[in-house]
């Protein structure tokens, strides 16, 4: 990182976003020493400009922010720290320092109320919760009792079916199929203990390099 700190004499904006749910939770500065051991202990640690010194979010209350990612805005003078709360965020018991509700998608919400991106989350953890409970009459419950060789199978299908509507151009059947290929690869990469996730922090890697 290349930080301004001298344009605030010192100090940069650092404003703290949940990871999972992007809902802004707070805004606070740091110095270099508050960012350099945000950066060493993975919590977010702020400089109080009243009390003159580091104080890290959570050290009385215990609702700690840990640090997800890190980035600088294109002006090199704020923060934005991407985190998972451990609990309220705000002093008067607010999951936010505005006052706002921090539930992630799809927890207190019907699936209408879910944003259809929002909505993949929401069917990873609910693929995720199946393979934990195994409830029976569940087609996600026989798919992970038929073993990866299975699984694996149906992601090929799936794949399959997929490219051969693409390639006929119905539009409403290709989307079909690929939503079944997605579903089925989650399936698959839930029972051998991967996610969502991991395709995304490949990714990720790839396009920096």
């Amino acid at each position: 990182m290349n930080l301004n700190f001298e344009k605030l004499g010192g100090l940069v904006p650092a404003v703290v976003q949940d990871n999972e749910t992007n809902r802004v939770l707070m805004v606070g500065f740091m110095n270099q020493e508050a960012l350099e051991k945000t950066q060493q202990t993975s919590l977010v640690t702020f400089y109080s400009r009243t009390r003159e010194c580091l104080w890290t979010k959570g050290e009385t209350s215990g609702n700690y922010l840990h640090v997800v990612d890190i980035l600088e805005d294109c002006d090199h003078d704020t923060l934005l720290i991407k985190a998972k709360p451990d609990g309220p965020v705000c002093h008067e018991g607010w999951d936010t320092c505005f006052h706002e509700d921090n539930s992630a998608p799809g927890k207190n919400a019907t699936i209408d109320e879910i944003g259809d991106y929002e909505f993949i989350d929401y069917l990873q953890k609910f693929i995720g919760r199946r393979f934990k409970e195994m409830p029976s009459g569940s087609y996600t419950t026989s798919l992970f009792k038929s073993g990866v060789n299975r699984m694996a199978q149906k992601v090929g299908e799936e794949a399959v079916e997929t490219v051969i509507e693409a390639i006929d151009g119905n539009d409403e059947r290709f989307i079909y199929e690929a939503s079944d290929l997605l579903y089925h690869l989650i399936v698959l990469l839930t029972s051998k203990g991967y996610s969502l996730d991991d395709l995304g922090k490949e990714l990720k890697t790839r396009h920096r390099g």
